[in-house]
């Protein structure tokens, strides 16, 4: 056992064409230097989704790991530089869950001083405590692995994964944008609808229809409160009849630009009136729809019945239950890095070091979201400090990728910071350890 534990997850190297792409190596590969030439008796514990052989379907087996170590030397032959100072543990998670399926995985990655544990879950011992450590798939109904360790027992996500994920990689390079890609980074998937008309209507739309389409996009929420202006102007309510004349005097002093904005305002009325018309039925055909999709989660609810995080929260809950001496429960897989305080334990997601994609409506009118992107590269440290567990947060800083077009940026607003993770917590150490530990001195 070592003394100090370091833990990341879901890096998701590797993949079909565009997936081998790793924005973030350069990070992975310094900090891995980092503890490399620490004196420290550590181990590096990597908690599944290291690699995304799921996304992988050109090749098979053992070729999938050739293939990431022709497109990644550097990586490769740093885990075997900083694996000869500490232990490199990596456990499976649901996109590399055949590692757990065959001894030539663990063989060959022992090549590179990586030590495939294959297990569901696995524990270390600090300060007298347990930290109870496992990828999280298990909590996941679409991502769960019916059999562990079987290659061929395959949740629903693998073949989503296979089916638009892989292919998304194959396509992406073809894109004005190679943003297709990107599609890993996206959580929840319900937003891969929306996130893909985002894409066609900022970067994929011929310019000329972009252009024409925006001003009746804009001014379509205007429209609707000049509609409401007139029909009330109409009815000589409130003096709203006033209200239109002004209206109508400010168009006609705009000269040209006041008849054109005349002209949206008068299309996108028509517009409104002939949705008016059908919307009765397609109202109950819509909301029919919906349900449908929804029994098969298929789209994200209105209204969630639960936090997203619900499932992994009692999940430690229960191991804390079954077991007290477990001071802290550790997962990835959500891509959602969070640490929460438990009574005296601590509940603790380690996130992703993939691009993270950030849904953000913009200013006015009928326009797509933008989706902002940004890196939140970070580690968690656990050791002994007087007695009791320390957790440690880090982050290593990495510059959002400047990929937005203009007219995103200038139809939307960055969106706010994360929260913020204490960069120190302590939990209380095993009181039987301290007597021991005293004892002995």
């Amino acid at each position: 056992m070592a003394e100090v534990y370091y833990f990341v997850s879901d890096l998701h190297v590797g993949g079909d064409k565009q997936l081998q792409e790793c924005e973030f190596e350069a990070e992975f590969i310094e900090f891995l230097r980092t503890l490399e030439s620490t004196d420290e008796d550590a181990e590096l514990i990597i908690l599944g989704d290291a690699f995304g052989l799921w996304e992988f379907t050109e090749t098979d087996g053992l070729k999938k790991l050739d293939e990431l170590v022709s497109h990644h030397p550097d990586l490769f032959d740093q885990f075997r530089k900083t694996g000869e100072s500490i232990t490199i543990t990596l456990i499976p998670g649901n996109h590399d869950a055949e590692l757990a399926g065959y001894s030539a995985y663990v063989e060959r990655l022992r090549e590179y001083n990586v030590e495939v544990d294959p297990t569901l879950s696995l524990t270390r011992t600090v300060a007298g405590r347990k930290i109870w450590i496992e990828h999280g798939m298990q909590q996941d109904a679409h991502n769960r692995m019916p059999d562990f360790g079987n290659p061929r027992a395959n949740p629903l996500g693998y073949f989503v994964n296979r089916h638009i994920t892989s292919k998304a990689g194959q396509l992406s390079g073809r894109g004005r944008y190679n943003w297709l890609k990107d599609i890993q980074s996206l959580t929840p998937l319900e937003e891969i609808p929306d996130w893909i008309a985002s894409n066609y209507f900022y970067r994929e739309m011929s310019p000329f229809l972009r252009y024409a389409a925006l001003p009746f996009l804009l001014l379509f929420n205007v429209s609707l409160i000049y509609l409401v202006v007139l029909v009330i102007g109409d009815s000589g309510l409130f003096g709203a009849n006033a209200a239109t004349e002004i209206t109508g005097r400010i168009l006609r002093d705009l000269g040209f630009v006041g008849s054109l904005i005349e002209f949206v305002f008068l299309v996108n009325l028509i517009i409104v009136s002939l949705l008016f018309v059908i919307s009765i039925p397609l109202y109950f055909f819509a909301r029919d729809v919906r349900k449908t999709l929804e029994r098969f989660d298929l789209v994200r609810l209105e209204k969630p019945t639960q936090s997203a995080d619900k499932p992994y929260v009692k999940a430690a809950q229960d191991v804390f239950d079954e077991h007290p001496d477990v001071a802290a429960f550790i997962y990835g897989h959500t891509h959602r890095v969070s640490l929460t305080n438990v009574g005296e334990r601590v509940i603790i997601n380690t996130g992703t070091w993939l691009k993270r994609l950030h849904r953000t409506p913009t200013w006015i009118g009928l326009l797509p979201p933008v989706y902002y992107p940004s890196f939140r590269l970070n580690y968690f440290r656990i050791g002994e400090e007087a007695g009791n567990v320390l957790v440690e947060y880090h982050i290593i800083e990495k510059d959002a990728p400047n990929e937005l077009t203009l007219l995103q940026r200038l139809l939307s607003r960055k969106p706010k910071s994360d929260p913020k993770i204490p960069e120190r917590t302590v939990i209380e150490g095993s009181k039987q350890e301290v007597v021991e530990s005293a004892s002995k001195e």
